[in-house]
């Protein structure tokens, strides 16, 4: 926002990989690193509200609610102005801002504010396009494939419209000539004709139905499916850095765009086509009362639009809240087993109970919005149309219509109240799917992990070692240190490398390095002569089987657990992979065996168990390159013996990368590797480390007689 002020469009996307943003958000310290990437001139401060009025040069950012930043762009004495991601441009009295910016209740209270200003080089930043984001026009091209039925879809509005239009030139006629002449035989025959119009009216609105229905799903699934497309395409770190509720909450706003496909998209069209032909009418009949009608109808509009910026900012708030909700209840269920085991069951209620009052706020709000909306709107609707009934009833006192005309136009003012009342649910549905589109549309901003105009190979070099140089890695956020520090390694190609440390020496994250999780900071890794980030990330991983400390088990059969990318299984090699992970005897043991559903919705596995189906997920897939991050932690001896006997057996020219802690795990490795603080610190078999008595003799000493 700033620097759009300064006149430089510099899109969220490139800010994003610039930052070191992290799960938990970014410093104050940091957003001021980030302004100077791009030639900002930044000053973090404190300030009280005396000082902010007086003589900080704005705009500049606050840090607000100590868990968000806002950019101040106006100060009056007892008002300001603030700019919010969140919620658009917001004002506040000088005491609310106060709150929200200090946390206390005194205007002489301190606040975190981060001052910006352009250098002379900032005019020399490149400016961005906006990036792509599936608009309202996007989302309608998805309507291509279905021409045919669109098709039909406007005929059926053309011929019902028809059909409307010709209920009150009957009643007119049947008033003016079969009442006026008293006519009994052509009463029935326009009585008979209007049932053969409300019979063909209702068929053609049951076949409308089944087509918007048709439709709406169809388009609906599309845009799932390239918002699910979309999110597999991203960076694992991305997962790491995103609460799940904000994730689940976004794939709830499709259904916003689902009803406004399947209700709100064909009520606008037909109440439109009405609108425009019964407009057509009332001018016909009498300019005076189209009048008043378009005017009426144009305050009735004009009064929605009015609100509808104040409800967007209180549906911004809902979504927020709605997620913390949806985390929160995840949480609670999830974790339900430590709650109890700590007897934390009041204060995590309380918890809950506390966002449940954040929500019925905003609800509160959004209320007495809604109520002002349509209280407004019905009063000048209803208004108008008194209005319209008294002049058409004058007209006819007059003579200058008829009573069958007057009868017609009550007819037609009745039969436009409804796509008029229908308008302001059309505006909301209209603007929630706006909305909804919006924060998909955020998903879309995101590097995919093969971006399409990346260059990267899908072939491997034939038996390469895997080389590690001057490798260094940090995890984003400004206050993050280095986990690796200068890393250099060969990992041989046929070989099992074991990786040993204490907790937090940076194990895991080398693994995660080379499963290509994140980038490294510095330096590079190489799979033979090919840098690892100029090979394509899908194929890569498709000679990789890893087994992570935290994998997951799906609501799933055992077979299906297994054999995650296929929905056919080879059973030999299935029955191999159990075997391999010495799983055979507990799986055979299940009711259903390899079609017993295991998993939060089936049959409960033990921590080992679960192991074991992991390590026969990564047999299964028969990878050249084998990842083990503390696969048999969880298992007894006599279990890890037996599968360590297996591994050994089928990793035999697989280069193989163990990380873990016991010594029965890794002495038989081809080299030992011992980091320390994200460095090595030692090298070789281990009956050299063990000879050497340094870092490795101690920190297996306990696990076997190294002293005797």
């Amino acid at each position: 926002m700033i620097a759009k002020y300064y006149g430089k469009s510099i899109s969220l996307a490139r800010l994003k990989a610039m930052s070191d943003v992290t799960f938990i958000g970014l410093s104050i310290q940091g957003l001021g690193k980030l302004a100077e990437k791009i030639q900002l001139r930044a000053l973090p401060i404190q300030s009280d509200y005396r000082q902010l009025y007086e003589e900080v040069p704005l705009p500049c950012v606050a840090h607000w609610n100590q868990n968000h930043f806002v950019v101040i762009y106006k100060v009056e004495k007892n008002n300001i102005h603030v700019a919010d991601p969140s919620y658009g441009q917001l004002k506040y009295t000088k005491k609310q801002f106060t709150k929200h910016w200090t946390g206390l209740d005194n205007p002489d209270s301190l606040g975190n504010l981060l001052l910006l200003e352009p250098t002379l080089q900032f005019q020399e930043q490149p400016e961005d396009n906006e990036p792509y984001k599936p608009g309202m026009i996007a989302i309608l091209r998805h309507l291509k494939g279905y021409k045919k039925i669109i098709a039909q879809l406007f005929l059926g509005l053309i011929a019902g419209s028809i059909l409307q239009l010709m209920f009150p030139l009957l009643t007119q006629a049947m008033v003016d000539i079969g009442i006026s002449n008293r006519d009994i035989g052509f009463i029935y025959l326009i009585l008979f004709a209007q049932l053969l119009l409300f019979v063909g009216r209702t068929g053609i609105d049951f076949i409308k139905n089944w087509i918007i229905l048709h439709l709406g799903v169809r388009v609906n699934i599309a845009i799932i499916s390239d918002f699910l497309i979309k999110l597999m395409k991203l960076p694992l770190a991305f997962f790491e850095t995103k609460h799940m509720g904000n994730l689940l909450q976004r794939i709830t706003d499709h259904e916003r765009i689902s009803t406004f496909f399947n209700s709100t998209l064909p009520d606008l069209m037909f109440g439109t086509t009405t609108l425009l032909i019964y407009s057509v009418i009332i001018a016909f009949y009498s300019l005076d009362i189209f009048a008043v009608f378009f005017v009426g109808s144009t305050l009735y509009f004009i009064w929605i639009y009015i609100f509808l910026e104040k409800r967007k900012r209180l549906d911004y708030k809902k979504f927020s809240q709605d997620a913390r909700n949806t985390s929160n209840l995840i949480e609670l269920f999830t974790g339900m087993k430590e709650i109890k085991l700590n007897g934390a069951e009041v204060n995590r209620r309380w918890k809950w109970e506390g966002i449940q009052a954040s929500l019925y706020q905003v609800n509160v709000k959004s209320l007495g919005l809604k109520q002002t909306q349509e209280g407004g709107s019905l009063f000048i609707n209803e208004a108008k149309n008194i209005l319209i009934t008294f002049m058409a009833a004058k007209q006819v006192v007059d003579g200058e219509i008829t009573l069958g005309m007057m009868l017609a136009l009550s007819y037609i003012i009745g039969q436009l109240n409804s796509p008029i009342l229908q308008a302001i649910g059309m505006v909301r549905n209209w603007q929630d799917a706006r909305i909804a589109l919006e924060r998909i549309s955020e998903v879309y901003d995101h590097q995919e992990e093969d971006p399409k105009e990346a260059v990267r190979t899908k072939i491997l070099p034939t038996s390469p070692d895997i080389q590690i140089r001057d490798l260094w890695f940090k995890y984003e956020g400004d206050h993050n240190n280095f986990v690796l520090k200068g890393l250099n390694m060969d990992i041989p190609f046929g070989k099992t490398t074991a990786i040993v440390g204490t907790s937090g020496s940076g194990k895991t994250t080398l693994m995660k390095l080379l499963l290509k999780f994140y980038p490294p900071s510095k330096g590079n890794i190489s799979i033979g002569s090919i840098d690892l980030k100029n090979i394509s990330t899908v194929e890569w991983r498709k000679y990789t089987g890893a087994v992570m400390q935290d994998g997951y088990i799906f609501s799933d059969t055992v077979s299906g657990n297994i054999v995650l990318d296929k929905e056919e299984f080879d059973l030999d090699r299935l029955r191999h992979a159990t075997k391999v992970s010495n799983a055979t005897e507990f799986v055979e043991q299940l009711p259903l065996g390899f079609d017993t559903i295991i998993g939060r919705d089936g049959a409960g596995l033990s921590v080992g168990q679960k192991q074991r189906i992991l390590i026969a997920r990564s047999v299964y897939r028969d990878p050249d390159f084998m990842l083990f991050d503390e696969a048999t932690s969880s298992l007894d001896a006599n279990n890890e013996r037996a599968i360590m006997e297996q591994l050994n057996a089928f990793t035999k020219g697989r280069t193989t990368l163990v990380i873990a802690h016991r010594l029965s795990t890794v002495r038989n490795a081809d080299q030992i590797v011992v980091l320390e603080k994200g460095q090595i610190i030692e090298q070789g078999t281990h009956q050299e480390l063990s000879a050497l008595k340094g870092k490795y003799y101690y920190l297996v000493k306990n696990q076997l007689e190294l002293g005797n």
